[in-house]
């Protein structure tokens, strides 16, 4: 990414983080300052364990809520003792792959976003509406529609190709013209571009069939059906895709002041925005090819850490490692009471619920500053 699209950190944003990134030897910070950072230290912390507590509460809501409800008595059994009834069918081979895929999906959605938002320094980018997503989703169409891919073993290389042809062309088209790849024209260029994708998608599905029934739920996001097939088969890409996000914490934190900053303080900027983007890539095309193009997820949680952490990459990855499947659970735990019997697909709620967010992001005053 080129250094002008990077808005100017504030005195404060600089003065929070530069401790952080560069610890000067000999130096020592006043008491008071001290006391002031093991204070805030200590606020983020609890939250971070109130939010994993709430992950639990959501997870096992994800257990035991849906079509049919559950005996409570059953829960435990039917993941330690398995028997083949039908209530041990229903939480061991049903909900519980739909629930760990569920958190994978959404952890890889969240980091994801985190880093855009970090590397662009644009508050407004994520994973759907940069047109990683619909990238990633067009090739997977195009994989199944005219090479006859079918399991997600062969169109997961598909949706990774997708991603980074769309990173790559959102940046380019953003890039043009006098002032260069702003946040506000990455924006612009990711929503064309996915407009696009999508409709290019859904006019394939709508002119082949077969394809359309097979691609119909995922193509608006959805959690159900998945199987430990599919969460075997994307995890070990998002835990690569994760640990290199966790790894690219401090470095983001001095790239965030400015790119000759960040080379006073010796950030190679290089190196930070290639594993940022091989991060992105492996993140959103494993979640996409287990869940289809889920919006809004990698939006939301970045902004809900920032508030409440501050500026520290450190902070807002790790509180997005555990807000990012709350909200995604919640979401599909809403999906399946809303037509119980039936359900509705988890990225049409995920859209209600981040529309709103994205126009009061839009009609903030400082929307463009991290």
């Amino acid at each position: 990414m080129a250094s002008g699209t990077m808005a100017p950190r504030s005195a404060t944003a600089a003065a929070v983080e530069l401790p952080d990134a560069v610890p000067v030897a000999g130096d020592s910070p006043p008491p008071s300052a001290s006391a002031g950072l093991v204070a805030v230290n200590r606020y983020r912390l609890l939250g971070l364990l109130t939010a994993l507590a709430a992950l639990a509460l959501v997870l096992w809501l994800s257990l035991v809520v849906g079509s049919k409800d559950v005996d409570l008595a059953a829960l435990w059994p039917a993941i330690t003792a398995y028997d083949g009834s039908p209530e041990h069918v229903i939480i061991h081979d049903l909900r519980l792959p739909r629930t760990v895929t569920g958190v994978v999906v959404a952890v890889a959605l969240g980091l994801s976003g985190a880093l855009i938002q970090a590397l662009t320094r644009n508050p407004l980018a994520d994973p759907g509406i940069l047109g990683v997503n619909a990238g990633a989703g067009f090739s997977v169409v195009l994989g199944v529609a005219i090479f006859g891919v079918t399991s997600i073993q062969e169109y997961i290389w598909f949706s990774f190709a997708g991603a980074v042809v769309a990173t790559v062309a959102v940046y380019f088209i953003g890039s043009r013209g006098r002032g260069g790849a702003t946040p506000l024209r990455l924006t612009l260029a990711g929503v064309a571009l996915g407009a696009v994708l999508g409709g290019i998608s859904s006019g394939i599905t709508l002119l082949r069939p077969a394809v359309f029934d097979s691609m119909r739920s995922w193509s608006a996001g959805t959690l159900s059906n998945r199987t430990w097939e599919i969460f075997t088969t994307v995890a070990p890409f998002i835990l690569v895709g994760t640990l290199i996000a966790l790894a690219m914490a401090r470095p983001l934190n001095a790239v965030a002041m400015g790119d000759d900053t960040a080379k006073s303080l010796g950030a190679n900027i290089v190196s930070t925005r290639v594993w940022t983007i091989v991060s992105v890539t492996l993140l959103c095309g494993a979640a996409t090819a287990a869940a289809g193009p889920i919006g809004f997820v990698g939006l939301m949680v970045p902004h809900v850490a920032r508030w409440i952490v501050g500026p520290d990459q450190r902070w807002i990855l790790a509180y997005t490692l555990v807000l990012s499947p709350v909200l995604l659970l919640v979401s599909d735990i809403l999906g399946r009471l809303v037509l119980r019997p039936g359900e509705m697909q988890v990225g049409i709620i995920t859209a209600f619920v981040g529309a709103p967010v994205l126009i009061w992001l839009i009609r903030r005053r400082k929307v463009s500053t991290l």
